[in-house]
């Protein structure tokens, strides 16, 4: 574990609330930084510490997406690294109730659904200050897949049951806690505090130089992310999806001959592809290309010139609803119902005649333009910050 300089300077003032904020993945990062911005506004009301477990680690990434998002550096580095669930989680629960046992917070902040999340909402709920739990707010609070295979939903639904203030990105969530019997007065829907990153820091997208450096152009490519362990830790889907990038590439060069598919490979496909063998037949598909994963500005800028995503990461199809570019969701199960009823998703599992539909419909200009959703109006940190405020002041 690492603990870095600025913590030090942090502690002086012990009549301020002890706040800590657990980020493990990319993910999480987005979802901080506007929350750290707001509540670096009240200096003089809260320490807020910064604890990256390491879930995902990267030093390079990490260090341009904290870069990208304005967020100072972690002040502690707990160093979980990779391995299974039982070891990660285990790894970051011994490491964090380091932490907590020391500095005695008055509220944890838990991101999404990673394994970073359950463990250190399982160290808060067993370390008691003044005969009570630590606190734990629980940022997107309330989705659910229904689909209980799915290690996130696992994590989302224990998160929630021991959490004290629960935060959630769209009405469903509210719906899906009430259903569980958590307390409607820990339930406070506030928005998406990823799209607070997108609106906070839209200006800096145009300055990215993703799009020349890799000679795109605006509208002439597909951009692509499959990382779910559902889909790229079975040969037989991974085979599948790659089998769909072909056909989608031979409909897409239809309508434009110079399309490309554009693929920022994540390290665990990456890793997949070479153990099955796939990742030869991956990179014969015409037009496809697969590069490093990209840092925040880039990879925003990449969705935003888009002509559609391909994906079956939840977070990318908040971005494109927002953006209003046309996601196709790999999956069979989804948590996010807005960007399918209001938004511009569709959920096409693995369904090659559906997709070879939807991107018909794409290129002909028939599908569904979409509108954004009410809470996605860049402010979910502020009312996040605010019901923090009323809960410990």
């Amino acid at each position: 574990m690492q603990i870095h300089s600025r913590s030090a300077s942090l502690f002086i003032l012990s009549k301020k609330k002890k706040i800590i904020s657990v980020v493990g993945a990319r993910p999480n990062f987005m979802k901080l930084a506007p929350i750290e911005l707001e509540l670096d506004k009240y200096k003089n009301l809260f320490t807020h510490l910064i604890v990256h477990t390491g879930q995902h680690y990267d030093h390079r990434l990490s260090k341009v997406f904290f870069r990208d998002l304005n967020l100072p550096q972690p002040d502690i580095f707990l160093g979980a690294g990779s391995g299974s669930h039982a070891e990660q989680t285990a790894r970051i629960m011994v490491e964090f109730e380091k932490v907590v046992v020391k500095e005695m917070p008055d509220l944890v902040i838990v991101f999404g659904d990673v394994n970073s999340t359950i463990a250190c909402t399982l160290v808060c709920a067993k370390v008691h200050k003044h005969g009570e739990a630590i606190p734990v707010a629980h940022v997107e609070a309330g989705l659910r897949s229904f689909d209980i295979t799915m290690p996130e939903e696992i994590n989302r639904i224990i998160t929630d049951s021991l959490s004290d203030m629960l935060f959630i990105t769209e009405p469903e969530g509210v719906k899906n806690l009430l259903k569980e019997g958590i307390n409607k007065k820990k339930i406070h829907l506030v928005g998406d505090t990823m799209i607070d990153s997108l609106v906070y820091f839209r200006k800096r997208f145009s300055t990215s130089g993703i799009l020349k450096k890799l000679k795109l152009k605006k509208g002439g490519y597909i951009l692509s992310t499959i990382h779910r362990p559902v889909n790229v830790d079975n040969r037989e889907n991974l085979g599948r999806i790659i089998s769909i990038f072909r056909k989608v590439s031979e409909k897409a060069l239809r309508y434009d001959p110079e399309l490309k598919i554009v693929l920022p490979i994540h390290p665990r496909t990456l890793k997949m592809a070479e153990n099955f063998s796939l990742l030869e037949k991956l990179k014969s598909i015409p037009g496809l290309r697969t590069i490093d994963p990209a840092g925040y500005t880039d990879f925003i800028k990449l969705l935003t010139d888009s002509k559609l995503v391909i994906t079956d990461s939840g977070g990318i199809q908040e971005e494109a609803t927002f953006l209003k570019i046309p996601c196709l969701t790999l999956r069979d199960s989804f948590e996010r119902p807005e960007t399918l009823s209001i938004g511009t998703n569709t959920l096409c599992g693995l369904n090659e005649a559906l997709i070879d539909k939807k991107i018909v419909e794409i290129f002909t200009g028939k599908y569904k333009k979409g509108r954004i959703p009410r809470l996605m109006d860049g402010k979910a940190s502020k009312r996040i910050v605010n019901a923090i405020k009323t809960r410990l002041l």
